[in-house]
Order: C-alpha cells, then structure tokens, then sequence
C-alpha cells in the first residue's frame, strides 16, 4: 500500500530553506496554500523559523510520528537523510535531489545506498529526481511537490516518468477547468514504480480515470500485470514518447528491424486495453470526457444541434472513429413532433434550429435518454442572443447529471458576454464535457466508445496444441548452445517448425552437386536451391538463391556456381527444396523485447516485408483472437481474400501457425530472432519456405 506516500498524515520538509525560490521553501508554501490537513515538520540545522513554522534542527527532534519526508539536500547527503528516516520511523520519503543514476556510476551507487536503508527500515521512496505527489482530497490536501498549479478536486489521476510533462498535463486539465484527483511523477523509479501506481488508483474509488505519461518502462511486465488488471476497472489513458527513435534491438532479422523502439510499450497498451494517444493536448481532452460520462453500451450517436454545419463536421468525426448514426424509432419522431417547432429537422442529426429553448433542448434530450437505439448523445450549440443559452445549459446540464447515457458537446460561444459565461459555468458545474470546435467534441466521444469496445474485447486463451514434439526442439537447441552457435543451421531451424507442426515444403541438406541432384530427383521438380552458410545472411543479396530449377543439370549447375563464388566463406551446404510458385508471400517472425519477453510479427513478407513494412505486432503468448487481429488490421489485408480474380488464401491455416509460432516461443524462451519469409500462403495449404533462428 502507498497510504503514507499518497495520504500522509504528516510531512517532515529535510532541507527546508529561508531562500525563496528553493525547492525547500517552496514545498512549505504549497503544503501550506494548498492547504495539508497535517501538521508540516521543516528540518534546518540553522533556521528557526520558516513560512511561520517552527524548525527542527534534525528529524528526531520531532516529538511525533511522520509519515512522509521530502528531501531536498545536495545528494551526497541524502543516503544518510533517508536512513535518518529509517530510525524515525518515517513510511515513505519523497527525494527531489537530482544526481544519481541518471549521472553515471556515483550517482548509481549513491542511489543503491539509498534504496539499501529504505528496504532495511521497510520505507518506500518516491525518486530520487522526481517532482513529488498531489492529492486533492478534502481530507487530505497533500501538495508533496515544487509545481506551481493548484487542481481543484476531481476525478482524474496523473501519473508521468517526466515532471515537466506531468506539469503540462496538470496545467492543461486546469486550463480547461477539470479537477484533478491525484498526481505523481516518480523519477528516476528507484522504488515505487508507474505500475504500482497505478495499480493503487484502480483501488481508489475517488479516481475514475488514469493518465499515464512514459518514455518507457524499466519492468513492463509488471506494468502489464497492473494494467491488465486497473484497465478493466476504470479507463487508463496513456501515452509513449520517444517514437521517432531508431530501433533498438539487433537488426539481424527483418523482424528485429521491424520492431522499433516503442513497439513493446503500443503493445502493452493493447494488450491490457489502455487507450493510446500520441498527442498530448487531445489525451487531456479525452480525459475531461472520460472524468464525467459513463461509458457507452454501442456505439449508435445521437446528434442534437441549433446549427447545420458543424452538425455535418461532427458527424463525418464520428463515423470516422467508428460510431453511426442511431436510427430513431417512430416513436421518438412522435414525441418530437409534440414539442419541436415545425421548421426543427427531425431526423439524426436532429436539428432544434437557433431559435430552439430549455423546452425544446429538454424534449430533445428526454427523448434520446429513452430511445433505446441510442447510445451516446453528440451536442453540437451556438449560443444566439435572442435565446435563453442559461436555461438551456441548465437542462443539458440535468440531463447529464443522470448518468444514463454519455453526452459530449461541441459549444460554441463567446465567453467575454457575461450570460454566455454563466451557461459555460453551469454545464461545466454539471460535468458536461464541452469542446469549441465538432471534431474536439467527435474525438472525445469516440474514446469512450474505444473503450467500450476494449472492455467487451475477450481474447481468450492461448492454445496449447497437442502431438507437438517439444523435447526434440529442445534437444536441437542444447545441441545448438554446446556446438556455440547462435545461428541455426537450416536443419536445425525446419526440424523445430516441424516438431512444433508448422508445415514445411520438402527439403533436405547436403553437402555437393552429386547430393543435389539426388535430394532434388527425391523431391520431386521443380525445386529451390540455397546457400547454407551461418557466415550468409541474406542468402538472395549473395546471389545464394536460385529458384524453380526443372531438371538435374540446372540443380547441379546451380551448385556449383555457388560453390565457385562463395567459396570465401568456408564450408558450404546446400537447402533442397520443393519450390511452390503462385501462392501469396507472407512473414510470421519473433524478436525479443527487454524484459517484456517476444514479440510476434505477421505481415506481408519476402523481398517486399521492408519496403511495404506493412506489419503487425503482439505480444506473446497470442490467442486466436489476437491471431485474427493480426490479419485483419494489415494495410494489405484485402489480398489475403484474393483481388483481380487472384484466390485468397487460408486464413485459418494462416492463424493457426501464428499461434504456433507463438507456442514455440513459449516453450523455447531462448530464441532471440526468428523469421518464416516467406510463409507461402495458398488456397488450400501454407508452407514455411525459408526459415531462420538466432538463440
């Protein structure tokens, strides 16, 4: 539990200051204008006085508990604060310091002493680097922090690895007049971690939605864990910064290329259903729906406005992210027709004209509520002269605040004239969710339903397939591991595909022209003839491929063409294979991420896969459900149904090795890289025609 770092009942200030602007001062003041239910402990050796508070010369000079203690010394004194702590008893230490490991190895042993005292006195630590903690509950008011904006109470919480960020978030949801619940920036995580805050707000029942700022995760599978669990309970809206790096793993496959440095965390954020924003302004526009409205059950809108064309933006918006327009039952046209005027547009969008009032705005309303064919209301209102805008804000505000159905508005208004003011203030007051411009309004609006939609979301669970020969795989792999090898030879790699029942087009290896011609009369013609080589990567740049061989000559040919010219690279074999023309050309590979474990790639493959890179990526184990995902989000994905009178191909063969291929990686963690390129893909039949492993 984080209680004393979240809710502490006391905080001691160690480096409270005189000086103004300092850090040590500038806590005091905001524990103090914010108002901390708690008494404030300020420790300075020299001081007696500061912001009007009375100063202990050393922690145990307080003669009461403390929960809490925020540090802000130079840091080669923090370790010997933070066991001062320790034998005070204190729960949990807050370290604003910079210069520890985000400073090379001082900084990282000074930081591991300061981890060491706090593990032996059983305290958690916020930091070191960090900003601190906000809590805007009455019953606590908590201003932990050196931030200068003071949230009024609310219902979203804020968590950022970088302060600065976390500040603009905060900033952003105050500059919009939405209330904050909870805020905390963490640092260089020593201790307390995202996930394990995160975790503790999807427990608290004063939080109904999370915004997670990262650049990254140093344990996702633990953030995975807490996020499976919090984003099923309440929204989590999250956002990954450093996107236009380049990739950081080894790029000695096409899927270790692929996977660039943020893949590992977009999948996360599937996986566990947190919605995914690459812009920070619309996340937080996002959030202010998520703060007030209930979730939607479908998404059919209903749209209600006094102005056509900012109704017709909106609707282009919302049918762009998914939702259509909800067909009203003749029964609700019947209502209508009873209190709007004659020239209202009663259709969807369902149109009051300017002139409409809290009459009409209320039978509008009253009517989508009870429709059962609507989902979700879109308001999109101007704000004339010659209507009562304060009347009708009040009724869309009552409508609101019945929680029935979500409602999202677009409100178009000048705020300098005073009653436009007031009917801006009561739909805020009545959490009406309110946007200057459709395609604001659209886009929060179409959050909620992605949520929706992610909660109803069940993948299921991972196969685990029966008459798979996984000791066998194994035994190749230790055989591997004894011999060093980190590349597996073309034996290695089709004997594992086929001991884990991935179909493989007939082959052998051999040594020689004579052995050629002999595996190819066997086979059966045409065939494929390869360089086997761990020293040859790209066998087809080397001029190591040669395909659809009809008879012996071409064969031993072939053969010993490359045996003149690849000579350089020392002993060579050769890959006879049966060679398959005709079918559709696709990958299935794996990398692995830092301590997230493998990824699987799907997508269009062979010599197009880094051209086109029209890929798609998941995290192991991947179920069926996920499998299908995988083909159907392609860009490409209309040429596995076949086009220009091309035949599709068998998707649930196709499925089905990719939950293979996922089984293997599961039973074989080992395997750094692994490509099938190209998976040839049939009507009737798919067979892996070039494979490859790294361990």
């Amino acid at each position: 539990m984080l209680d004393a770092l979240f809710k502490p009942r006391s905080v001691a200030v160690i480096g409270a200051s005189t000086k103004e602007y300092s850090i040590g001062n500038t806590v005091i003041k905001n524990l103090q204008h914010f108002g901390f239910t708690g008494p404030i402990y300020p420790i300075n050796p020299k001081a007696a006085e500061i912001c009007g508070l009375k100063v202990y010369k050393s922690l145990l000079d307080i003669p009461g508990p403390v929960d809490s203690a925020q540090i802000a010394i130079p840091n080669r004194l923090v370790p010997a604060a933070v066991e001062e702590c320790g034998k005070k008893g204190v729960k949990s230490v807050i370290i604003n310091t910079s210069g520890f490991s985000e400073l090379g190895e001082e900084g990282i042993r000074l930081q591991k002493e300061i981890l060491a005292h706090a593990r032996h006195y059983g305290m958690r630590v916020m930091g070191p680097n960090c900003q601190g903690i906000i809590n805007t509950d009455p019953a606590v008011r908590a201003y932990c922090d050196f931030t200068f904006t003071y949230p009024e109470p609310g219902y979203i919480s804020i968590v950022a690895l970088s302060g600065g960020v976390g500040g603009l978030i905060m900033q952003a949801l105050f500059d919009l007049g939405i209330g904050m619940r909870m805020y905390a920036s963490n640092g260089n995580a020593c201790d307390v971690s995202i996930a394990e805050i995160v975790k503790y707000w999807g427990d608290d029942d004063g939080c109904r939605a999370i915004i997670v700022y990262t650049e990254g995760f140093s344990n996702p599978k633990e953030f995975l864990e807490a996020a499976r669990t919090v984003a099923h309970k309440k929204p989590v809206l999250g956002m990954k910064a450093g996107r236009t790096e380049s990739g950081a793993q080894a790029a000695s496959s096409h899927t270790g290329s692929l996977a660039s440095v943020d893949t590992s965390t977009e999948l996360i954020f599937e996986k566990t259903g947190i919605l995914s924003f690459q812009d920070e302004a619309e996340m937080v526009r996002a959030s202010m729906a998520f703060a007030s409205q209930p979730i939607p059950k479908g998404n059919r809108v209903g749209i209600i406005t006094n102005t056509g064309g900012p109704a017709v933006i909106a609707t282009d918006a919302l049918v762009a992210g998914g939702l259509q327009l909800a067909k009203l039952s003749a029964k609700s046209t019947a209502k209508l027709k009873e209190v709007q005027y004659p020239e209202a547009s009663l259709g969807n969008p369902l149109d009051l004209m300017a002139t409409g009032g809290p009459a009409q705005w209320q039978n509008a309303l009253e009517v989508l509520m009870e429709d059962d064919g609507v989902d979700c209301i879109s308001i999109n209102a101007v704000t004339p002269l010659y209507v009562d805008v304060v009347a009708n804000a009040k009724v869309i505000a009552d409508a609101s605040r019945l929680g029935k159905k979500p409602i999202v508005m677009n409100f178009m208004t000048d705020s300098t004239v005073k009653r436009f003011r007031e009917a801006q203030k009561i739909l805020q007051e009545g959490g009406v969710p309110c946007y200057p411009n459709p395609s604001e309004a659209a886009r929060a609006l179409t959050e909620l339903y992605k949520y929706s939609r992610l909660q109803a979301r069940d993948i299921g669970q991972p196969e685990v397939f029966a008459g798979v020969d996984v000791a066998k795989a194994k035994a190749i792999i230790a055989d591997a591991q004894k011999a060093g090898r980190t590349i597996l030879p073309a034996t290695d790699v089709y004997s594992i595909f086929e001991a884990f029942g991935i179909p493989v087009a007939p082959w052998k290896v051999v040594s020689n022209a004579a052995e050629a011609v002999a595996a190819a009369d066997a086979i059966g013609y045409p065939v494929v003839v390869k360089v086997e080589s761990e020293k040859i990567s790209h066998k087809s740049d080397m001029g190591g491929v040669f395909i659809n061989l009809k008879d012996a000559a071409a064969v031993r040919s072939a053969v010993e063409d490359m045996g003149n010219r690849l000579s350089s690279y020392g002993e060579l074999k050769y890959f006879i294979q049966k060679f398959l023309p005709g079918g559709l050309e696709l990958i299935v590979g794996s990398t692995v991420s830092r301590n997230l474990g493998h990824l699987v790639m799907f997508g269009l493959g062979g010599i197009y896969v880094e051209v086109l890179k029209d890929v798609i990526f998941k995290v192991t184990p991947v179920t069926k459900v996920e499998a299908q995902e995988m083909l159907s989000s392609l860009k490409t994905a209309a040429l596995l149904d076949g086009v220009r009178g091309k035949k599709g191909v068998d998707k649930n063969r196709v499925i089905d090795i990719i939950q293979r291929v996922s089984y293997l990686l599961t039973e074989l963690p080992v395997i750094q890289e692994m490509d099938i390129n190209p998976l040839m893909a049939f009507e009737d039949a798919v067979y892996a025609l070039d494979g490859r492993i790294r361990i």
